[in-house]
């Protein structure tokens, strides 16, 4: 039944991004340009990498709103590490990911093992590894708003790589990061005790499941993500800045709650968020393209989507409404 379901959800956006390429396609023949479309996923890949680990932390009934600091956290310590503290890139890249998987220990600590709020640790965290960015900027010869650039090429052309010369290295990378969550979400006893622990943290932890190392790691992976998509912006960029992704809050969210993943945890799917962070990032695309929507005016849509999602969500859930669902049936 549960499959079913998610099958079904998974369709409809299916069926919306292909309505979106129809839409789009139409009003502006250039958008369907395999070199033009391609190109558009350097602007939305981010979200897509960071909403799928994001998922495994709501459902489990927590939230992760800091993610978006630590890509530029990330990308701050790669380009200081490198300039100013003369490591080798790839060295500055791994310490990067490991900070960022620190930042994501911190925040799941105190989460899991002191009780608080998911919600006010990684709002607290979201201002503090924003800060944490601006003071490890502090230490770069290089003013902060114009960040530090010069990296070499080897470190350029994991943004820069294309396969077949069309396809481009970020949605490669995307392909193998669905696989990676999938197995681990959906085929693993690792993501049923995920599942368990979003359906009833208590009956999870009789059950032999140590619940609270669950949720930690759960945070330590968004994290990591994060890393990633600093890492792959930065690359793509050839900048290191302290603000990088510092506005895919709401798209991160948006993209997990349109995937199908309840905010209150317990049900979720991999694929379901894959295809809502496509949709996102395409509608973005397609408006500002074809429609000459503004880019400051993108978020506009996005949290539009995300209130209807959530409000439609829940009035279908009430019982009411399932009792007036029943009646029609029953008289047609």
């Amino acid at each position: 039944m549960k499959a079913k379901k998610f099958l079904s959800w998974e369709m409809f956006l299916l069926i919306i991004l292909i309505l979106e390429f129809v839409i789009f396609g139409a009003k502006n023949p250039k958008f369907l340009m395999p070199r033009v479309l391609f190109a558009s996923v350097n602007d939305f890949i981010a979200i897509c990498f960071i909403a799928l680990f994001v998922t495994f932390v709501m459902i489990t009934g927590g939230i992760d709103i800091q993610a978006a600091s630590i890509v530029g956290l990330t990308s701050i310590i790669i380009g200081v590490g490198w300039q100013d503290g003369g490591m080798n890139i790839w060295v500055a890249s791994i310490l990067a990911i490991v900070a960022a998987a620190v930042c994501g220990a911190l925040s799941g600590f105190f989460i899991a093992y002191c009780g608080v709020q998911a919600m006010v640790v990684t709002l607290g965290g979201s201002f503090l590894y924003a800060g944490f960015a601006l003071l490890v900027s502090n230490f770069s010869a290089s003013e902060a708003y114009q960040g530090i650039s010069g990296f070499p090429d080897s470190f350029k052309i994991i943004s820069k790589f294309k396969l077949f010369g069309v396809i481009p290295s970020q949605l490669l990378v995307f392909i193998v990061l669905i696989i990676i969550a999938y197995i681990l979400l959906h085929r693993t006893k690792y993501g049923r005790s995920i599942f368990l622990v979003g359906i009833n943290q208590e009956a999870a932890e009789y059950s032999g499941i140590n619940t609270r190392l669950v949720i930690l790691s759960t945070y330590v992976l968004s994290a990591v993500s994060a890393a990633f998509a600093g890492i792959m912006l930065t690359s793509y960029l050839g900048t290191a800045k302290s603000d990088l992704g510092a506005n895919l809050t709401l798209n991160i969210i948006t993209a997990v709650v349109l995937g199908g993943t309840l905010s209150t945890g317990g049900k979720g799917s991999v694929i379901g968020t894959a295809l809502a962070a496509l949709v996102i990032g395409i509608l973005r695309f397609g408006l500002s393209l074809c429609f000459r929507v503004n880019t400051q005016y993108l978020d506009i849509p996005v949290g539009v989507l995300l209130l209807v999602v959530v409000i439609g969500r829940a009035i279908v859930s009430r019982p009411e409404t399932a009792a007036f669902f029943k009646k029609l049936k029953k008289e047609s």
